[in-house]
């Protein structure tokens, strides 16, 4: 069997061919590779608030689930003042997330940092910056202020508005006291002895007693010598 012999311009032909196929697949590997490694634009992080209590969320959604270890912290004059806190996040197509308890305030700078093996060792761009306002807080009542006696039984002046009339006197107040000096003439002392004597006393009884004794007296003389007359005429 004779054996066709092979032209130059085919042959060169069919290695362009295959270079170009090669070129392809390296690219498409290379895509692939790309694709399901971990990067830097795969995690986002959020200050939020819990409650009343702010915190901070780091999400990986790397989908080959590379293990990364995430490290937070606060940043004043671009330097790091404080480490909030470090943890590990494993990723996923749905995305996984972490959260750092850290009591934020308003307008703060934080600089999140990840490292996946190998393949990331960077800071999430650009630094994240807290909302500016603060978690709300919950309200307090105000107690109520309890009157003391002093305030209840006191009246502000600036409540009357006229003058308490003063209460006019009775015809019984209206004398003059005992302690007052009054004009008429006072009755002599011995007027007024006499007279206490003779309303205080007995004298009327007593008077009435010796007129009747000075009567039966009378009478008993009068019978004596009635009775010695009679006896001297026998």
């Amino acid at each position: 069997m004779a054996v066709l012999p092979i032209s130059r311009r085919t042959a060169v032909r069919t290695a362009r061919v295959l270079g170009v196929a090669s070129a392809s697949a390296a690219l498409a590997l290379s895509a692939a590779g790309s694709a399901l490694a971990c990067n830097i634009s795969e995690f986002s992080a959020e200050a939020k608030c819990d409650g009343t209590k702010g915190v901070i969320t780091v999400t990986d959604v790397d989908p080959s689930g590379v293990p990364a270890v995430v490290s937070v912290f606060l940043e004043e004059n671009g330097a790091d003042a404080k480490k909030v806190g470090q943890q590990e996040v494993k990723g996923s197509r749905e995305g996984a997330t972490i959260t750092f308890a850290e009591d934020w305030q308003p307008n703060a700078v934080y600089r999140v940092h990840v490292k996946a093996g190998n393949l990331v060792d960077e800071d999430i761009k650009p630094n994240l910056t807290t909302p500016s306002t603060a978690c709300k807080t919950e309200d307090t009542p105000t107690p109520t202020p309890t009157p003391t006696p002093s305030d209840s039984a006191s009246t502000p002046a600036e409540e009357t508005d006229s003058p308490t009339p003063s209460p006019t006197p009775s015809e019984n107040e209206s004398t003059a006291p005992a302690g007052t000096v009054s004009n008429a003439p006072s009755p002599a002392a011995g007027d007024s002895n006499l007279a206490e004597t003779g309303a205080n006393s007995n004298t009327g009884v007593i008077a009435g007693v010796a007129v009747a004794l000075v009567a039966v007296g009378g009478g008993a003389v009068f019978f004596g010598f009635r009775r010695r007359g009679a006896n001297s005429g026998r």
